[in-house]
Parts: structure tokens; sequence; C-alpha cells
């Protein structure tokens, strides 16, 4: 066996052995005596046994290399681990509930559109549906069909255009359309016929690039969210300790740089907050999302531990099927007939997401974090090793010295040689009965018997 193979561990050179062995073997190479080698050196090294050396070596590079690297692994400890991502403490995630309440009301005189005209719009109006889970909507555009009746009628031209019968297949629904097709062609609108909610919707919004509840940016949202951290039995909410009566929340309003902590947010305050310009967004609708955030030190005053909000957009203002919009419909009866009024709205859908955690001390986190950065200590040792045994002039010199292998043999000589050195045993007596004596034994003891 190589001197350099005599460094691998023993368990590593018994599993190389028997590598070697099956793959020669399996190639058909491999005579039995050289089976039997392999196996022998395998067997051999299983009773060997490897244990770490110290090599004191005095080299400023060397040593200059291990203490950077042992300090840097200090600071590390102390400054990442235990300072800025608090190792010290042992977390909690919260689990969370909100709920919202929206106020506000905005009048409409469009006369130009019959549907709408003269109008009041309060919560109930522009709120759909009146109640989510962590989210809610405000309408603020719509396309509004009123009076709708089951019937014949002729489709949107846009979507089924004709001139003749023939272009209107009977029975055929409309792609995208409101109906099914009679397989009659309707001059007066120059569209195929449907069965269909009848006058159908002509899709286009009543302002042009403008939504109909322009005032809408105005309303407010009260947002309450109630976080709860078990671990630590702290109950927490995003109303401040200091607000003991109603008075400051009629009051207060929602700014990032002057009123952090007031749960009343104007929706247009929200929609700058997110980069975006409010009528421009209120058109054709959008996505919002409001985090809210708890990021607590429970090592301190439980009354510290407050939200911070975060609003971005969600969704992103393309050219293709931009905003966000839905259809719904107020059902009534006129003189018996089921009747109708079909709703596209347009608006913003807020949705709120809680994250955060909360920390407070505790010795077992703190011992783990640190028992594991120290073990990262290891490696000034790995890379001043790896400098000195390849990269210094001397390399070979250090191996032999780091490097030592003892055998058995080698011991018993080194042990036994002191005893023997200075005696003369004579020349052996072929006629002595006793070939082998002990060592050190007397001869007269011999002769006595």
């Amino acid at each position: 066996m190589t001197e350099k193979a005599r460094h691998v561990i023993p368990g590593c050179r018994i599993l190389i052995s028997i590598i070697v062995v099956i793959d020669i073997n399996k190639q058909g190479r491999m005579s039995c005596a050289t089976c039997c080698g392999y196996l022998k050196g395998a067997l051999v090294s299983f009773f060997e046994y490897d244990t770490p050396k110290i090599v004191h070596i005095k080299s400023k590079k060397v040593g200059l290399l291990n203490r950077t690297v042992q300090l840097a692994v200090i600071l590390y400890i102390v400054i990442w681990v235990i300072v800025i991502k608090k190792g010290y403490q042992d977390t909690d995630i919260p689990i969370s509930a909100a709920t919202t309440k929206l106020k506000g009301v905005d009048f409409t005189n469009i006369t130009k559109v019959p549907s709408i005209g003269a109008r009041i719009w309060d919560v109930a109006d522009y709120v759909i549906p009146p109640q989510e889970k962590d989210a809610f909507f405000v309408m603020t555009n719509m396309i509004i069909t009123p009076n709708q009746t089951q019937g014949v009628c002729g489709e949107d031209p846009e979507l089924a255009p004709c001139t003749d019968d023939s272009e209107c297949t009977k029975d055929m629904p409309v792609p995208v359309g409101s109906g099914v097709m009679t397989g009659v062609c309707n001059k007066a609108t120059n569209s195929c016929e449907i069965h269909a909610w009848c006058p159908v919707e002509i899709d286009e919004p009543p302002l042009k690039d403008s939504p109909v509840l322009t005032d809408s940016k105005d309303f407010t949202v009260l947002i309450k969210n109630y976080v709860y951290f078990p671990k630590f039995n702290v109950r927490r909410r995003n109303i401040p300790d200091w607000i003991k009566k109603d008075k400051y929340l009629s009051k207060c309003r929602w700014s990032r740089d002057k009123d952090p902590y007031c749960p009343i947010f104007r929706l247009e305050d929200l929609i700058s907050a997110a980069g975006e310009d409010y009528l421009v967004m209120a058109y054709k609708g959008g996505v919002i999302d409001i985090n809210i955030n708890w990021d607590c030190n429970l090592d301190y005053a439980e009354t510290n531990c407050r939200p911070t909000y975060t609003i971005s957009r969600v969704d992103k203002n393309e050219t293709v099927s931009p905003g966000w919009n839905f259809r719904y419909a107020d059902f009534y009866v006129v003189d018996g007939v089921n009747t109708r009024t079909l709703y596209k709205a347009y608006g913003i859908r807020f949705i709120i997401t809680i994250t955060g955690k909360a920390g407070k001390f505790n010795i077992v986190p703190m011992l783990l974090n640190i028992g594991a950065g120290l073990g990262l200590l290891t490696l000034s040792t790995v890379l001043s090793d790896i400098v000195v045994l390849y990269f210094l002039k001397y390399r070979s010199f250090y191996r032999e010295k780091k490097y030592q292998n003892v055998d058995e043999m080698d011991v018993s000589y080194q042990v036994l040689s002191p005893e023997l050195e200075g005696k003369d045993f004579g020349e052996p007596d072929p006629t002595n009965s006793v070939r082998h004596r002990p060592l050190g034994s007397n001869a007269n003891n011999d002769s006595e018997t």
C-alpha cells in the first residue's frame, strides 16, 4: 500500500478495496491471487485506527490565515446570528383574523345614460359582496342593462354580425355572447337573432376614460386586525392601545409618514401608496394587496408590538384583458314577468394578508445557534491544512510531519530494543531441546531443569 493511500480513513479503504474487487471482477480481468490481495488489504485496514496529531507550525502566513478565518466566524456568530437575526430568541408566528367596514356615499347625475341617471350610491350598492374573508371589493365603474326579460332579440353587432339568415346557424350559442341563435338575421340590428335576456348588454362603459363613481376615492375603510401568538400567550390588535374613545377613529386617517398606526384608510391613499393613479385604476379595476406585518420583540413591553402596512398592486396594468370585473343581477317581477337588471361591475379588490413573527429570549435556541456557529471554526483548520499541504514551498516536509504511520511491530521493536541492548546471548546450541527461550530469561534456571 502506498504512503498516500495510508492517509485515507481505514473505513474508506475497506470500501474502496471492495469496490475495486467487484469492478475488476465484472470485467473478467482479476486472478484469484489478486482478488485475495485486495480483500486482505481491506481486512487489514479494518483493524487500523486514525487519531489526530497536533503539529505546531510556525508560519506567519498560515497563522494569519487561521486567525483571520476564526475572527470572521466569531464576527458572523455575534453580529449576524445573535444580533441581527436575534438567534437568542424563541419565535412564533401569529394566528390572525381581519374584518373591514367601509363608509362613504357618492351622487351621480348622468342623464345621457338612463340606466344610471341621478342616483345616490352607498355602501350597500358598491360593496359586493357585503363581507369577504380577509378581502373586500369596491365597485367604481359599471355597465347597467335594466329591465331584461327572456325572449328573442338581436345580438350585439360586434359579436354576431350578419347580412343574411345563412350566416346565423340555428341553436348555436354565440361565443362570448349572450344567447343561442334562432337562425334568423335581424335586419334592424344587422346581427343574428338570439334567445336571451333582452335587450342584450352593450359592452361599453357609460363614460369614456372616467369611472362612474369618481368620488369613491374619498371612501374610507376601517380594517380591524387581531393576532394571537399562542407560544407566548400574547394577543394584539392593530388599533393602538392609547386609543380609548371612538372620537380619535372618526378623525384619523392612515398616512405612512404622519399617522402610520391609524387603522382607517382612504381608498385613494391606498392606491397612491401602491404607486398607482386612483382614477385610472378605478376605470377598469385592479387588485391591491394590503400587507399587515407584525414583527414583535417581546423582550420589550407588549405595547411596542405594533403592525406596519405595506401596499402593493398585485395585477398588472395590461392592454389585453386589463383590470377586474364581473357580472351580477338584481331579479324582480313586473306584471308577472321575471325581470332583472344586469350589472357589469368594474372595481378594485383589496386583499388583506397578515404576516410576521414574535420573538422572546430563550436559552435553548441561543445555545443551539452558538454551538452551530462554533462548529464553523473548523473551517480555519481545514483551510490552513490545505495551504500547508498543497501550496507552501515545503509542503512535502509538512506532509511527512503531519501524517505518521505506526505499526505494532515497530512498537515492539522500540519498546524491547533498550532491554536487548548490550546483551550477548552467545551461539545457539543445536542440542538444546528448548528451541525458543523467552527474552530476558535466566540461563541458570534452564540448566537446573
